[in-house]
């Protein structure tokens, strides 16, 4: 492959990465634990964006359980964003004949 041809594949691929990753940031995605009582609304660039609990969950006799429902919401939210970025990030550098377990 030539230098000037591997050189625009690099700026391309960069261009697409930012765009991605602005896409990503728009994108919103959700997670629910316990049925619905816990909901976590989070951008698939990661950040938290809400967290919604129904009244019905809070018992002030069992936070522990109120607790554990949010904490299983917020990692399944955070795991659903990895793996939404991981999926449009390999899309972005498809083709390039990077080397397996380049990190995309």
């Amino acid at each position: 492959m030539n230098m000037m041809k591997m050189m625009k594949q690099a700026a391309d691929m960069q261009k697409n990465m930012a765009r991605v990753q602005e896409d990503l940031a728009s994108q919103e995605l959700e997670h629910q634990s316990g049925g619905g009582a816990v909901t976590v609304k989070i951008s698939g660039d990661g950040n938290i964006r809400s967290v919604r609990i129904d009244p019905k969950a809070v018992d002030p006799a069992d936070a522990e359980m109120l607790e554990d429902l949010v904490l299983t919401a917020v990692q399944g939210a955070q795991e659903l964003a990895k793996e939404t970025a991981a999926a449009a990030m390999k899309k972005v550098t498809a083709g390039m004949g990077l080397p397996p377990g380049f990190g995309f």
